[in-house]
């Protein structure tokens, strides 16, 4: 039971990633910079992008916290190790 409600975790921070990207901690502003033949193409999937830095910000929350959410804290955080590592892997096919 607790490796189906990890995994229902993992799966509903991806999704609510994905889903709501506005949430996730904003870059910073750049000034646009006129196309050229050494500008780099713009980055394919930035909702993965942004759900990384979406959970490493919810994975930094949690190491930081105060107390453990029941027990739910640590398994919390390998779901979240979990999603990052699938992520990281979608990258580099990006």
């Amino acid at each position: 039971m607790k490796n189906r409600m990890l995994a229902n975790f993992a799966a509903a921070a991806l999704f609510l990633t994905l889903a709501f990207p506005a949430m996730a901690p904003a870059a910073p502003k750049t000034p646009a910079k006129p196309a050229t033949a050494t500008t780099p193409a713009p980055e394919r999937h930035p909702e993965i992008h942004a759900a990384i830095e979406s959970l490493e910000h919810a994975k930094q929350h949690l190491n930081e916290a105060k107390h453990d959410f029941q027990g739910h804290r640590v398994e919390a955080i390998r779901a979240i190790d979990a999603a990052l590592e699938q992520l990281r892997i979608c990258e580099k096919y990006d």
